[in-house]
């Protein structure tokens, strides 16, 4: 090894970017295990055990090129007889085969400016009404996503600020190989003579642009074409400082040639797979932990291992539908196999977009308005494709059966797991207080990480709460739907200042509430739960009344009642301080309190989600002030929108940290985003809830992180089903919540679990699950013999009273 690569490579992995005359010092460098170690280091430091892949369709829309690439068979003259474009039947057919493959990227690839060397080009492009090849691409890039929802990723060559633009407005990420920096590859003989649109000036250019145009692009470099290895690295630099200025070069591409027949180049040699390591481990080295560095799986000599020990991250875009056109003589490999292979080398396949997460999870500013919404839509919590159907809330589609929690077994030979998540499950399970970063780590498990969370979780929950699954007959009461706060995931509040006005606006009278909460009693609840909208006339009375006049009609009732907005809001209308009014609510009856509308207990999230609502602190003071009055309260989270691990693991901290100083908190309650009709998700600025992994995770995660503080987890079966519920039941939950009775604010969102539970199916759910029922109190005591014999076989509800407001209706409803 050469004197200045070790101390290189150890200020490398501390964290400390080679310079540029470091970079190209590697050029000399012969000893490749050093290289390959370090590079492998960087990239498990960021990307940990995830190997990422597109899963696309390849769209070869034209084939005609005025370059002469002397290794290129992609490229090809015109045929007499034959279209010089696809058409936009042909671009269709194609983009529907892959969408009904699951693919959710069109890759169109294209020769450069073909129209500026063949007549037939240009008059085939004057035909069609389109200025120019790239003019066309991009009405095709639109048809095809309007069509199909595939989303268009273009690599078109050398392009103008304007076409870059144009583009941008219908594709989610652009792109174009450097291949090399050197121009003494355009010298007569070599590869690219004659070919102009490969000199490294336009091609750089193209990608400043793009970066000022804040375009996600994808380049890299071809080795083995008569470049030297220095050469490879001045390449690298260009980029490296070409995304250092903008940010935007998502991946870096480490291509080896690969010799074909009837080109000049048919008997070059090949770069041998040292050669390619050698070049992935630099690209790694010089560009550091976070870049994707990408070898094309189908170009590789099937050397996996030793092509992830390099450091790479990524294998590119793989299509179960269309050859690889450029490379037709080397097919992909099959989608499970690429899995299997990825396994074996200690990794986990993750599928991607075009566009990768870091730049995925920034759409406002890495996408058009129009694309921002598709990429949004798409994506889960950690940016990486949305790969099932399933959303919470939603009773049709089952949840996807690679994410049920399983056990491992411990005589696999392959094994994805991560190094770091088993020692942060030994810290939790010895109760030790987990960091923001270790509990996001947490959020981030997929593969064998995932399944080692899950079981370590119900460890826990085994050890603390024994093979009981409790739950109370409750009854939920939601007073009115009036609200004037303007929360974006709310589908449930009407009025005037609300956003959406879906249904009629009811404010009910206290007569309806007691009828409710009567027939609540006589079907064996022991406790009913009131919330509503912050009417912009209640005052703090108001809630003083419903529990006087609840409380005079079933003294004997629990009410678990008042978020602590409304507790706020109550005690702002009065003129009271906040324990003044806690004080008076329990000397009128009032028992527990919900611990509702913390949504996400950060305020970079609910800076958009519910600006108007009370802040982080304001939230944890209230109920801070609730513990010290003597009352016991819930807590919630409601993800899976705009949020993500790191919102998540804050909130848990916080939650956390009050309940070290109060102990007033009973349980955890996840309360998944149901998207279906949230405002914010119709206006196309919020994900499609979380997904099931991430939704399990949460109820596995918080047992782990809260532990041994928090003790009771609690899953909502209206928004997660009956098979939701026996996968967290399996990952750390030891309670099943309420019956309801009545659920109106998930079903507002779309929510299709219906609106009541009863014991006898609570108790059903609870044995499948080889789990012993308990049904409770509010407060996890035992619930009375004679409620619980109440509580099954109840006559049916009778129909609900909705007292209209008229003052708040509309008179044609908002869209979103």
């Amino acid at each position: 090894m050469l004197a200045t690569t070790e101390p290189l490579l150890q200020r490398a992995l501390s964290g400390v970017s080679p310079t540029d005359e470091e970079s190209l010092s590697l050029a000399g460098e012969t000893d490749l295990q050093p290289l390959l170690e370090a590079a492998s280091s960087l990239r498990d430091s960021y990307h940990r055990n995830i190997v990422s892949y597109s899963r696309k369709v390849f769209i070869p829309l034209t084939q005609l090129c005025r370059d002469v690439c002397h290794y290129c068979t992609f490229a090809k003259p015109p045929v007499p007889g034959e279209r010089a474009y696809m058409t936009p039947e042909q671009v269709l057919e194609i983009a529907r085969a892959g969408a009904a493959q699951g693919c959710k990227e069109a890759l169109f690839t294209l020769g450069d400016k073909p129209e500026l060397r063949y007549k037939v080009a240009r008059r085939e492009l004057d035909e069609m009404g389109y200025a120019s090849t790239i003019a066309y691409l991009t009405a095709m890039a639109e048809l095809v996503y309007r069509e199909t929802g595939l989303l268009p990723h273009a690599n078109p060559g050398v392009m103008t600020r304007e076409e870059i633009a144009a583009l941008r407005n219908v594709t989610i990420s652009q792109g174009i190989m450097l291949e090399s920096v050197t121009s003494r590859l355009h010298e007569k003989g070599q590869v690219h003579y004659g070919s102009p649109d490969k000199h490294p000036a336009p091609r750089l250019q193209t990608m400043r642009d793009a970066g000022e145009l804040q375009v996600p692009f994808t380049s890299g470099i071809l080795i083995g074409i008569g470049e030297t290895r220095r050469e490879r690295i001045e390449s690298f630099l260009a980029l490296r400082a070409l995304h250092a200025e903008y940010g935007h070069i998502q991946e870096i591409i480490v291509q080896n040639f690969r010799a074909k027949p009837d080109t000049k180049m048919a008997n070059a040699p090949e770069p041998d797979l040292d050669d390619l390591l050698w070049s992935i481990a630099v690209a790694r080295i010089v560009f550091g932990p976070e870049m994707n560095i990408q070898a094309p799986p189908n170009l590789s000599y099937d050397e996996y291992p030793k092509l992830v020990a390099a450091g790479l991250n990524d294998w590119g875009g793989v299509s179960p539908v269309t050859p690889d056109h450029v490379n037709p003589e080397a097919p992909w490999p099959h989608l499970e196999s690429l899995r299997d292979h990825t396994a074996e080398c200690g990794k986990v396949l993750t599928e991607r977009l075009a566009v990768y997460p870091a730049h995925a999870l920034d759409s406002a500013r890495w996408q058009s308005p129009e694309m921002a919404t598709a990429v949004i839509r798409s994506i889960d919590g950690d940016g990486f494709a949305r790969v099932d159907p399933w959303s919470p809330g939603d009773a049709e589609t089952p949840p996807p059966v690679v994410d049920l929690p399983r056990k491992l077994d411990a005589a696999r030979v392959v094994n994805t797991a991560s190094r770091d998540v088993p020692e942060i499950l030994s810290r939790a399970e010895a109760g030790l207080g987990l960091s923001e970063t270790e509990i996001a780590r947490l959020f981030q498990a997929r593969g064998d990480d995932y399944h080692l969370v899950c079981a370590a979780a119900d460890r826990l929950r085994k050890q603390v709460n024994g093979d009981t699954v409790s739950y109370v007959v409750n009854r939920n009461i939601n007073y009115t739907n009036i609200c004037y706060f303007r929360c974006q995931f709310c589908a449930f509040a009407k009025g005037k200042m609300s956003e959406s006005l879906r249904g009629t606006p009811y404010d009910l009278g206290l007569d309806e509430i007691v009828r409710r909460s009567q027939e609540a009693w006589e079907r064996g609840a022991t406790e009913v739960c009131m919330q509503g909208g912050i009417h912009p006339e209640y005052t703090g009375q108001t809630y003083l009344n419903i529990l006087g006049a609840v409380k005079q009609a079933l003294p004997a009732m629990h009410i678990h009642a008042f978020s602590p907005l409304e507790v706020a809001q109550g005690a702002e209308t009065l003129g009271i301080s906040v324990p003044a009014f806690l004080g008076r609510l329990k000397a009128a009856g009032l028992g527990t309190l919900p611990g509702t509308a913390a949504e996400v207990l950060d305020d970079e999230v609910r800076a958009t989600l519910c600006p108007d609502k009370l802040s982080t602190q304001e939230w944890l003071d209230v109920v801070e002030a609730a513990h010290h009055a003597g009352f016991r309260t819930t807590s919630t989270i409601m993800y899976g929108h705009i949020d993500g691990p790191l919102n998540w693991a804050r909130h848990l901290v916080r939650l956390r940290e009050l309940q070290e100083r109060t102990g007033g908190i009973t349980e955890f309650v996840p309360l998944p985003f149901v998207h279906m009709e949230a405002p914010l998700y119709l206006k196309g600025k919020a994900r499609q809830g979380p997904t099931f992994r991430e939704a399990v995770l949460m109820h596995a995660v918080a047992r782990l992180a809260l532990h041994p503080l928090i003790t009771n987890i609690q899953v909502s079966w209206v928004k997660m089903g009956v098979e939701g519920v026996k996968a967290c039941l399996a990952a750390g939950v030891n309670d099943m919540g309420g019956s309801l009775m009545n659920e109106s604010i998930s079903r507002a969102a779309g929510a299709g679990f219906g609106q009541e539970l009863p014991p006898e199916e609570m108790e059903r759910t609870i044995r499948v699950m080889a789990r012993n029922p308990r049904q409770r109190t509010t407060e996890y005591g035992p619930a009375p013999e004679e409620r619980q014999i109440a509580s099954f076989n109840a006559p049916e509800l009778l129909p609900l009273v909705l007292t209209p407001a008229k003052k708040y209706e509309r008179k044609s409803p908002v869209t979103a």
